[in-house]
C-alpha cells in the first residue's frame, strides 16, 4: 500500500483538468512562463549555461527536447538540466513567499516532457499548475532550510508530477514518478552558504533534470518505494514535522498567482531594500554618508546579510545573494541594473569602502511581519550628522503589489533583446501571450532560436 501522502497527489494530478483552472491562474500560468523564457534566454552565454549547454549537446535525439535557444534536441532530462541552469541563473525568475524557493524552476523538466510528447499549451499550463501546487505544499509540510537541506527537493518532486501528467503516466505510475522523486534528491542547503558557486543556480536545473528522469523511468515500469515519507527511514522521519496540506478543492484557491515574480534581477529579500535605496539616493550623495543601518527580518538578515563573504563577494553568485553589496551599489548609481554583478564592478572600490560603512541588524518587529511582507528599513547617518529613513513593505513583484501584464512584456524585451533581434523578441511575446492556443510548442523553440537566420 502507497503512502497516503503520495495517494493524495496521485490522485490530484491524475484528475486535475484545465478546466478547473480559473482564468486568473491560467493568466498566471503564462506570465511566468513569459518570464522564465526571458530569464533563461539573456543567460545563455553565461559560463554555467555554457557548460550545461554543452553537457546537453553531447547526444542529439531528432524527437527529443529543445535546448532553448538553439535547434539541437537532446534527451529531455539533458534539456531538462540546460534549460534551467538558464531560467535560474540570472536569479529573476519567480518564488514564493518565506524563503519557499523558486517554482519556476520546474518550468524547463514541463517543457521537455511537453516537447517529446508533442503536448498543447493548455497542456502545459495544467500540468505547470499542478506542480506549483506540489511544490508549494511540500514546502508547506517541511521546511528542508531548516534541517540543513535545500528547496530544489520541492523542484525535483514537483518536476516529476507535472512530467508525469504531461507523459499521461496512469496512477500507478504517478505513483512511483513521485516516489522516485522523492528518493534520491534530498540535496544540501551549503550550495547557498558562504563564498557561492556556478552550483547556486545550477541546482535548480539539476533538481528539474531528476524530476524528469523520475517520470522517464516511471513511465517505462520502474517502481520506487512504497512509503518514502510515511515509512521506516523514510522522509518524516527526517522531517518530523512534516505535514502535507490539503490541495485544491473545497474552496481552498490555487498557490500559483502567490509566486512572486522579480522586478528587479537579483535575490528576492533584496527587492525591498533595493527599492529603498533608490529612494535614499535621491536624498544624499554618496560622498556624504557615515554609515547606513539595514533593518530587516531574520531570514533576509540570514540568507544574505549575515556572512563575511557577503561583505566582499568574488563571483556573481555571492554578489547577488549580498545585501550590503547590491545596497552600496544601488546608493552609488542612482538605479539598479544586474551589470553590477559584472566581474569589473565587483572589483569597484567604490562598492567596497561604502559596504564597509553598512550593518545590518534584524527587527523583531519586521521579523514578526515576515512573510506577509517582505518589510525592510534603511537608516543612513550622514557627516552632518543628520539621519535619513527609509521603510518598504511590498516591493514590486510581491503578490500585493505584483507586476502588470505590460511590465512582464517590458521585462521580457529587456532580457531577450540581449541575444534576439527585435523581430523576433516581438513575435515569441505575441506568441507566448496566447501560449493556450498552441497544439505544440515547436514553433516557439524555433522563434527563439538565437543563430537563426
Amino acid at each position: 500500500m502507497t503512502d497516503t501522502t503520495i495517494a493524495r497527489i496521485a490522485d490530484f494530478a491524475t484528475t486535475l483538468q484545465f478546466s478547473d483552472i480559473p482564468a486568473h491562474v491560467a493568466h498566471d500560468c503564462k506570465r511566468r512562463l513569459i518570464d522564465s523564457f526571458a530569464c533563461g534566454l539573456a543567460a545563455y552565454h553565461e559560463l554555467p549555461c555554457g557548460i550545461a549547454r554543452s553537457v546537453a549537446q553531447r547526444v542529439k535525439v531528432p524527437e527529443g527536447a529543445y535546448i532553448l535557444g538553439t535547434a539541437v534536441r537532446t534527451l529531455p532530462e539533458l534539456a531538462a538540466f540546460a534549460n534551467g541552469v538558464m531560467v535560474r541563473y540570472l536569479d529573476g525568475n519567480d518564488a514564493f513567499p518565506g524563503g519557499g524557493g523558486h517554482p519556476s524552476d520546474m518550468i524547463s523538466a514541463l517543457l521537455a516532457a511537453a516537447n517529446i510528447k508533442k503536448s498543447s499549451g493548455k497542456d502545459v499550463m495544467t500540468a505547470m499548475t499542478l506542480a506549483y501546487e506540489v511544490f508549494f505544499n511540500f514546502r508547506q509540510a517541511a521546511c528542508m532550510r531548516d534541517h540543513g537541506m535545500d528547496h530544489v527537493f520541492y523542484t525535483a518532486v514537483g518536476s516529476a508530477v507535472g512530467a508525469a501528467r504531461l507523459m499521461s503516466l496512469d496512477r500507478e505510475q504517478m505513483t512511483n514518478a513521485i516516489s522516485l522523486g522523492i528518493t534520491p534528491n534530498i540535496a544540501l542547503h551549503a550550495t547557498r552558504r558562504g563564498h557561492l558557486s556556478m552550483w547556486k543556480a545550477s541546482a535548480a536545473g539539476n533538481a528539474a533534470r531528476n524530476g524528469m528522469f523520475a517520470a522517464v523511468l516511471a513511465s517505462q515500469g520502474m517502481t520506487g518505494p512504497d512509503h518514502v515519507i510515511e515509512g521506516s527511514h523514510g522522509l518524516r522521519e527526517l522531517v518530523p514535522e512534516f505535514d502535507y496540506p490539503p490541495l485544491p478543492g473545497q474552496g481552498r484557491p490555487f498557490r500559483l498567482p502567490e509566486a512572486q515574480m522579480k522586478y528587479f534581477l537579483s535575490e528576492s529579500h533584496s527587492h525591498a531594500p533595493i527599492t529603498a535605496a533608490l529612494e535614499l539616493h535621491r536624498k544624499v550623495a554618496a560622498e556624504d554618508i557615515k554609515n547606513i543601518t539595514i533593518y530587516t527580518y531574520w531570514f533576509a538578515w540570514s540568507e544574505i546579510g549575515s556572512e563575511r563573504e557577503k561583505w566582499r563577494p568574488t563571483t556573481r553568485e555571492t554578489a547577488d545573494h549580498s545585501l550590503p553589496y547590491i545596497v552600496s551599489a544601488v546608493l552609488l548609481d542612482g538605479r539598479f541594473g544586474d551589470e553590477i554583478f559584472s566581474d569589473e564592478r565587483l572589483q569597484d572600490e567604490r562598492i567596497h569602502r561604502l559596504s564597509d560603512k553598512i550593518e545590518i541588524k534584524e527587527d523583531p518587529e519586521l521579523s514578526r511581519q515576515f512573510p506577509d511582507k517582505y518589510p525592510c528599513r534603511i537608516e543612513i547617518t550622514t557627516k552632518s550628522g543628520s539621519t535619513i529613513t527609509e521603510s518598504v513593505e511590498h516591493p514590486r513583484g510581491h503578490h500585493k503589489n505584483p507586476m502588470t501584464d505590460e511590465e512582464v512584456s517590458d521585462k521580457f524585451r529587456m532580457l531577450t533583446g540581449r541575444v534576439l533581434p527585435k523581430k523576433q523578441v516581438e513575435q515569441a511575446l505575441a506568441w507566448l501571450w496566447k501560449f493556450e492556443e498552441a497544439s505544440d510548442l515547436d514553433p516557439f523553440f524555433e522563434m527563439v532560436n538565437i543563430g537563426r537566420k
